[in-house]
């Protein structure tokens, strides 16, 4: 008998959110942001329902060559480019596009030969301070790319550090366009929430990550008012029940401390399952389709759920963490973090199935 936690993915909402990104932006093309496993998602699995992007975008060289093994053609995006130069042969050969953030990594270039031109994505920082060239470092930046011999075309990119906050992109938009202009060439501006909210930073190439997944990019607008579905259920079931009397106390630490006479369900998840141990009592959750509460702390292996307006759940009942009526988003608010977190702590021991 196996536990009955597990993760169900749904590759019709990741059509479907494919589906909005594209409405939102029309004219540009997608570069489906796929990386730590596709959110925990499971790679080829998305990869396979986002098969109508334009092009996907990656972390690591493994994730790269995964995807080209299992027959994807589109462009293939290295989001932090290479690590080293021995790096670049595994790129030519799958022929793979490169972001280029560093002089470093110029420089590798200038050395590489292959017959395959190399893509590359001249990544600027326009205030997000993380990665990126300086502006007064672009045109010197572009210099020596341009040298490079293995060179193909040229994408100039920058990446939005608050589109999802009030600040909004202005600033670093009209830094980036007035070293953009000069330039004539072709660019990627928005991630998720730029994608959505400011429709002036489309360009050339969008890269939608978050909302792919079902989930709002913003805390002030929900995935169903966006169109989104969600794309992941975590579920599991009620592996035991206690009753337990007024002042009783639930849990490691006895925080939680029972105002009345109470059903305490006991749920396989935990932290160890990358369910948040952070989370507090109130966090919402679903029992037989009934939402209610999370009470005490999270342990490693299980999490207790109030069951005293249920009476007819009991052992076996089955428990939604996040997924269909309960967004990962409202589970990340009261979690204190963000969806991003809960989707990609899935852990290896969680099977992933599709619906």
């Amino acid at each position: 008998m196996t536990r009955p936690i597990q993760a169900i993915v749904h590759p019709s909402a990741l059509v479907n959110n494919l589906l909005v990104a594209r409405q939102a932006a029309p004219i540009s093309k997608i570069l489906a942001v796929i990386k730590a496993n596709a959110y925990g998602h499971g790679l080829l699995r998305v990869a396979k329902a986002l098969e109508e992007s334009d092009g996907f975008a990656v972390l690591s060289l493994d994730e790269a060559v995964r995807l080209r093994e299992a027959g994807f053609a589109q462009p293939i995006l290295l989001l932090e480019g290479v690590f080293a130069e021995a790096e670049l042969a595994v790129v030519t050969e799958h022929q793979l596009s490169l972001v280029v953030h560093n002089q470093a990594q110029i420089e590798w270039l200038k050395h590489a030969w292959s017959p395959v031109r190399i893509d590359v994505f001249l990544k600027l920082n326009t205030g997000m301070n993380r990665l990126g060239f300086a502006p007064q470092d672009l045109p010197q930046a572009l210099a020596d790319l341009r040298s490079c011999p293995v060179l193909g075309r040229i994408t100039l990119m920058t990446h939005f550090a608050t589109a999802d906050e009030a600040p909004g992109v202005n600033e670093q938009l009209a830094l980036f366009q007035t070293l953009h202009q000069p330039l004539a060439l072709p660019s990627s501006l928005a991630n998720s929430a730029a994608l959505l909210r400011y429709p002036e930073t489309h360009a050339d190439w969008v890269r939608p990550g978050i909302m792919l997944y079902g989930s709002s990019p913003f805390s002030d607008r929900s995935a169903a008012e966006l169109g989104l579905e969600p794309a992941m259920s975590l579920v599991s079931a009620v592996i035991a029940v206690q009753h337990v009397k007024v002042g009783g106390r639930v849990g490691y630490g006895g925080v939680f401390s029972a105002d009345r006479d109470m059903r305490v369900g006991v749920v396989a998840c935990g932290y160890a399952d990358g369910y948040p141990r952070h989370a507090a009592t109130g966090t919402p959750i679903l029992v037989e389709g009934v939402r209610t509460r999370t009470l005490g702390r999270v342990s490693m292996d299980m999490l207790m759920v109030d069951l005293t307006a249920l009476p007819q759940a009991g052992i076996g009942s089955p428990v939604t963490l996040w997924g269909g009526e309960l967004s990962v988003d409202e589970v990340a608010r009261a979690a204190g973090t963000i969806s991003y977190e809960l989707l990609c702590a899935r852990a290896e021991r969680v099977p992933l199935s599709e619906a």
